[in-house]
């Protein structure tokens, strides 16, 4: 249970950060930390339900890409969380670099944190 709770901070910590650093991801005016709490769930229940039936519908294109079309799954991942929470996505170019900037800022709280 303390792993679901970790990843549930860290990608409420990531969702933080990158809508900080990057304007095409942002959260509503008078967004308060239950929004980002939610956004983090959302987007770690998302990633563990949704995102596996996308890959797998996408193999035969994934593979062709070499996986980089895995980028585009991320932002469309992110699209789907954008559509049910407080977070706002400026279009797809934003979603993509978005998705880019959420995996590289979750990968290093992974590692700050030691969990993988």
């Amino acid at each position: 249970m303390r792993g679901f709770f970790l990843r549930w901070f860290l990608n409420t910590v990531a969702l933080w950060v990158v809508s900080e650093l990057y304007s095409g991801l942002s959260f509503a005016p008078g967004s308060d930390f239950a929004d980002y709490l939610v956004a983090g769930l959302i987007l770690g229940l998302v990633n563990a339900l949704v995102k596996p039936f996308l890959l797998l519908f996408t193999l035969p294109i994934n593979l062709l890409t070499l996986g980089l079309f895995t980028l585009v799954i991320n932002a469309v991942v992110l699209e789907l969380v954008a559509m049910s929470t407080a977070l706002e996505v400026q279009g797809f170019t934003a979603a993509f670099i978005g998705a880019l900037l959420l995996s590289l800022v979750g990968w290093g709280l992974n590692l700050l944190v030691g969990d993988g």
